[in-house]
């Protein structure tokens, strides 16, 4: 977008012209900038559906009550949604304000009231010696006026039009909350059940090994065994209750943190979640949007957008000063110290044709102006930044997600491998084929395979998540 170079136009001139400027605004009109973004994403897997992607709810995907009904929560609980909310309340306010600059003002008044004058006052001494002089009197008064700032060079219309565009940013900012208050929730959801099936997992193989030391021990008091196998076994059930505690931390933090996004204390829900669910379902994911449609799904990118157009009509608003500004105004009124009837003899109206021009001042308007393109060349420029930073969000979404499913499918294999080879060395053990040394390696590799496995499978589940928010997802 480039940005209009304005002149300081002559007095005489500014004159002449703002007789013409009643249907026009002075200062550059908006112009939406291109998008010089690529027409496809880079990672995009290919697909052949040309169904829309469905991302105003995106986590009914999941198919996963407990998920839905806590981004349901948080949508309608959540502080900083409702805060965002009032800042949007605020800025529309401030644009219903600037409109109706445009209108005229009215105003209507009456009064009555009563005096009794002082003997000793300077007009008592004097008027008080006059005949027919009355010491207390009474004022009625009564009247509606009116006033217009014609607004020739659209300096308010301007200004409205900025005000306007501002509300509109707010709202986009809204609702990037909202996308974003929903995307925490479901991650720390899903880290919450990654940390519970890791849990479950270590508690599985510590009982496997906890068996594995019982056997050991009755095979060291029937002399099948040794000391050395027994302190092995023990070693490694302790290592496995090592584990327990950070994933327990892990479990709590999260859970917290799913509390203090649906607006309560830590704690609150908790309860809710202390069962472990079922393997979290992870949705095919192949989006037919184009960095192109960013431009209307990001909320964020809505929001620079909004405010270049704000600072644009800013413009108009500094440059509109080089120009008069007149003013009408009317009042009807009457005014009477003998009755309270209005009529021909206490009628008295009033109009005025006001003229506002900052002739001697444009050194300052030169300043203004000067200013207002500043503040337009830098929303421009955040504006095509907000643009690369939300494909570059996807690009990094969508590469995860590829990653975290390769890897998840080479740990099924791995955790299938393992558990066979397992199986095999305990037997062996039993047999008396093998050490126990071999059955605790085969035992370490297969929880770290499983451990593995269970990581990989929250992490494509949580890029998924990720890929959604990229997009736009959730308003």
């Amino acid at each position: 977008m480039a940005l209009v170079r304005w002149q300081r136009p002559r007095p005489w001139l500014a004159a002449a012209l703002s007789l013409a400027l009643t249907a026009c605004a002075v200062g550059p009109d908006y112009v939406l900038p291109p998008s010089d973004l690529s027409p496809a994403f880079v990672h995009a897997a290919p697909t052949t559906d040309t169904t829309p992607l469905a991302l105003d709810v995106w986590w009914t995907r999941f198919n996963d009550p407990q998920l839905s009904a806590i981004i349901t929560r948080v949508l309608s609980q959540n502080l900083d949604l409702a805060a965002a909310q009032a800042r949007v309340e605020q800025a529309r306010a401030v644009a219903r304000l600037s409109s109706a600059a445009l209108l005229p003002v009215g105003s209507a008044n009456a009064q009555v009231a009563g005096q009794r004058q002082s003997l000793e006052s300077p007009i008592g001494e004097l008027a008080s010696h006059q005949p027919g002089y009355q010491r207390n009197a009474t004022l009625y008064s009564a009247g509606v006026g009116a006033s217009w700032e014609l607004d020739l060079a659209g300096g308010v219309r301007r200004g409205a039009e900025a005000d306007i565009a501002e509300a509109q940013a707010a709202e986009a900012d809204h609702m990037g909350v909202r996308v974003s208050v929903a995307a925490e929730a479901a991650d720390a959801y899903l880290r919450v059940r990654g940390a519970q099936h890791r849990m479950a997992l270590a508690t599985a193989q510590l009982n496997a090994d906890s068996d594995l030391l019982r056997l050991v021990a009755l095979r060291l008091h029937e002399g099948m065994s040794t000391q050395r196998e027994q302190a092995q076994a023990q070693a490694r059930v302790a290592q496995i209750s090592a584990t327990l505690p950070p994933l327990q931390a892990e479990r709590d933090i999260q859970l917290n943190r799913l509390d203090v996004l649906m607006g309560v204390q830590p704690g609150t829900y908790a309860t809710q979640l202390a069962a472990t669910a079922s393997e979290v379902n992870i949705p095919a994911l192949a989006t037919t949007l184009t960095p192109r449609d960013l431009l209307r799904r990001r909320p964020d990118v809505i929001a620079a957008e909004r405010r270049l157009a704000a600072s644009s009509a800013r413009i108009g608003s500094a440059v509109a000063e080089y120009y008069p500004q007149f003013s009408l105004s009317a009042l009807l009124g009457f005014e009477s110290l003998h009755n309270a009837t209005p009529d021909a003899a206490n009628f008295q109206p009033l109009a005025l044709l006001g003229v506002r021009w900052r002739l001697f001042d444009f050194g300052r308007v030169d300043a203004e102006v000067a200013r207002a393109k500043g503040v337009n060349a830098e929303a421009l420029a955040r504006y095509r930044q907000s643009m690369l930073r939300a494909a570059e969000d996807v690009e990094n979404a969508l590469l995860m997600q590829a990653t975290q499913e390769a890897e998840r499918r080479e740990l099924l294999r791995e955790v299938d491998a393992s558990a066979r080879a397992r199986d095999s060395s305990e037997e062996a053990y039993k047999g008396g084929a093998t050490s126990l040394m071999e059955v605790l390696e085969q035992d370490r590799e297969l929880l770290t395979a499983r451990d593995q496995l269970v990581r990989a499978q929250t992490g494509s589940a949580r890029a998924v998540v990720a890929t959604f928010r990229a997009l736009g997802g959730g308003w």
